[in-house]
């Protein structure tokens, strides 16, 4: 069965806005993450794209501005779905962010200056370049921090990297052979292509509203958690990482030894599914509040996603630091085994420490944060203190 090119893309974009509805929202019903967000703007430029490139098959000369819409809300949505992937690894967005925002500028600009004249493949080279880049990039950054613990972003790598390696061959085809030939509208046509983006979309939204699950649970007990951080003083993201930076240059200048101590719940959305957020909600408050408990009264506490909370604390030496982290671990195993009927959820506690990390607290808190999700993931280890390279 052959099929026209307007039918193509009509079931491109059925599949496309199918999907990215339901992932968007699963996303209201969630107290989401940075990453989840990231990912649902993914989609909505996914659901733009096709709706720009149904606008122009539709049109009879072909609309360039809709081309311009279409090719930049692609590399929008390729662009954030790398950015969603640094995201969930905790990594620094600031350059990633204006990298996207420039590569969406000049993908709708090349086919802005071009106009009338341009054609069907008006400005084509400035989305191929950024999509197999921020492909690739996405692919890799699958299989760095914690997504690497993660056996479901390893798919979500293949998809990616899969589609880097599609628009490498179709760039190399576009600049050889050019548009019009029989290769390039055999193979990397825009057929072929939507194809390939059906299928990629589906694979795509199953792997990241797995990998979103592991870290946005549900509404009704985030709300109960919530409560417990105001009464026992947890700290924001943002304020912890202001007092940590203090507390990082006071020691760094007197040659004291920082530690920061991350302690992961990994299976929480989980215990929701099977148990009820009753039950959810109860092993949330006492985990927070047990962490605050058994840390030292000195210590500063921080929230470190949905999942995952930090402890800030300057140490006498790397021996203290893992007799502290077991203190937590312990105290933090009692209490849960009072709560939610026998319940107890996987917990992971890393540590990271100045003389082998450095005294960069956002370094610092990354370093914990993958010794707890290695923790989490290896039942013969319940502390994981990290020694470097």
């Amino acid at each position: 069965m052959t099929l026209d090119l307007a039918s193509v893309l009509i079931m491109t974009a059925l599949v496309v806005n199918v999907s990215g509805v339901l992932f968007i929202l699963e996303t209201l019903l969630r107290r989401d993450e940075g990453a989840g967000r990231i990912w649902s703007i993914a989609f909505l430029a996914a659901m733009l794209t096709t709706l720009a490139y149904t606008i122009w098959a539709q049109t009879e000369d072909g609309a360039w501005w809709a081309i311009a819409v279409g090719n930049a809300a692609f590399v929008a949505g390729t662009g954030c779905m790398w950015l969603g992937c640094r995201r969930f690894n905790g990594r620094d967005m600031r350059w990633s962010s204006i990298l996207v925002a420039v590569a969406v500028a000049a993908a709708a600009t090349a086919v802005v200056i071009e106009g009338d004249t341009g054609g069907d493949w008006a400005g084509a080279l400035w989305m191929f370049v950024p999509l197999l880049f921020f492909a690739g990039a996405g692919a890799v950054e699958c299989l760095r921090g914690d997504m690497r613990e993660s056996r479901t972003s390893w798919v979500l790598g293949a998809v990616l990297g899969f589609q880097s390696l599609y628009y490498v061959s179709r760039t190399t085809a576009f600049v050889t052979s050019g548009p019009d030939s029989a290769l390039f509208q055999t193979a990397f046509g825009t057929i072929s292509t939507s194809y390939l983006t059906v299928t990629l979309t589906i694979v795509a939204v199953v792997v990241t509203s797995v990998l979103r699950a592991s870290r946005a649970p549900m509404r009704g007990y985030l709300r109960e958690a919530q409560a417990v951080d105001e009464d026992q003083g947890i700290l924001s993201e943002s304020s912890f990482a202001v007092v940590l930076e203090g507390m990082c240059r006071r020691a760094e200048r007197r040659f004291e030894p920082i530690a920061v101590t991350a302690v992961r719940l990994d299976d929480l959305d989980q215990i929701s599914t099977a148990f009820g957020s009753d039950v959810a909600g109860a092993v949330a408050a006492t985990w927070r509040t047990g962490v605050r408990h058994h840390t030292p009264t000195n210590a500063v506490v921080g929230q470190d996603g949905h999942t995952g909370l930090v402890v800030g604390l300057a140490v006498a030496s790397p021996q203290d630091a893992r007799r502290q982290a077991g203190a937590i671990y312990r105290g933090l195993f009692d209490d849960l085994g009072k709560v939610g009927g026998g319940v107890i959820p996987v917990v992971g506690v890393g540590v990271a420490l100045s003389e082998t990390a450095g005294y960069d607290p956002a370094e610092l808190i990354r370093v914990a944060r993958e010794a707890a999700s290695r923790a989490a993931a290896n039942v013969e280890t319940s502390v994981l203190v990290d020694e470097g390279e």
